[in-house]
């Protein structure tokens, strides 16, 4: 029973009614006739692996503050949604949980948002520079996509193994830095940092390429926003984009990137890139 002028016990209170949402038999627990619905706090604890004594404080605002390892595992224990888990960890901690790196691919809705920038190249990406989702503007103006191996779809991969785009980009030097600084910290906000994808990635890309190596230890960092950008494309000559990026809700693996053309002129050839079904190897 709360007391008069009690704070309010948000996380007890939460973790109350997710329990009582779920659905006992489906997760093996039946027999005795129930008061309540949901589960009882000690099969809660039980599938959470804590005291069953401590879980009753949790509900009832005295259990003090729970590591987020705890909170994962209640989390999991009651079937959360990945933004329920993220209410979850907001009301027992102050802050959101740590980033789950996925690596995966996108939703038909998204990719229907990349396919409605008509003369704009657009495309998703991992931390790692993987690129998972792409319009047709991108694949004639930066790369056939669709023409590489999954494992090949990788800008820093493109970038450091492939000769042509030291003719591509105007200042190579200059953006193969801005890239690296861009995919180390986008690798350590996404949690990705620790996996051995990343590990992999970074130790082959500086066995393979002493330019990756030498930039790799300059440890900058840099976040990707917006800019602009130049390229010598192979067919359409000298290009200029604006670029812009943005952060794919519920996925903070994924980031979108459209590059704008900064002119009609640019426009048009891209539009005549398009309309002649023209793909070239060069990378964002």
């Amino acid at each position: 029973m709360s007391t008069p002028n009690a704070p309010p016990n948000l996380l007890g209170d939460y973790l109350k009614d997710r329990r009582a949402r779920l659905d006992p038999a489906a997760l093996g627990f039946s027999g005795t006739r129930r008061r309540t619905p949901g589960l009882r706090r000690e099969e809660v604890a039980l599938r959470a692996n804590v005291s069953a004594t401590w879980y009753t404080w949790l509900e009832q605002g005295r259990g003090g503050a729970p590591s987020a390892e705890v909170l994962e595992r209640l989390a999991s224990a009651l079937l959360l949604t990945p933004v329920e888990r993220e209410h979850l960890f907001l009301l027992a901690q102050g802050r959101p949980p740590a980033v789950r790196y996925e690596a995966s691919g996108v939703t038909p809705r998204l990719q229907r948002v990349l396919d409605a920038f008509e003369l704009s190249p657009a495309l998703v990406k991992t931390p790692t520079w993987d690129i998972v989702a792409w319009n047709r503007a991108a694949a004639s103006v930066l790369t056939d996509y669709a023409s590489l191996a999954v494992q090949q779809r990788n800008v820093l991969r493109l970038f450091f193994g492939n000769p042509r785009m030291h003719e591509v980009q105007l200042d190579w030097e200059s953006v193969a830095r801005f890239l690296l600084a861009t995919f180390r910290a986008g690798v350590c906000r996404a949690g990705a940092t620790a996996a051995a994808n990343v590990e992999a990635l970074v130790a082959e890309l500086s066995a393979s390429s002493p330019e990756f190596a030498a930039l790799w230890r300059e440890k900058d960092v840099r976040m990707h926003g917006e800019g602009s950008k130049q390229l010598r494309h192979p067919v359409a000559g000298l290009l200029s984009l604006e670029f812009s990026s943005f952060a794919v809700d519920g996925r903070p693996d994924l980031t979108m990137m459209v590059y704008n053309p900064t002119t009609a002129d640019d426009a048009e050839r891209i539009r005549a890139l398009i309309a002649a079904r023209v793909t070239a190897p060069v990378t964002a």
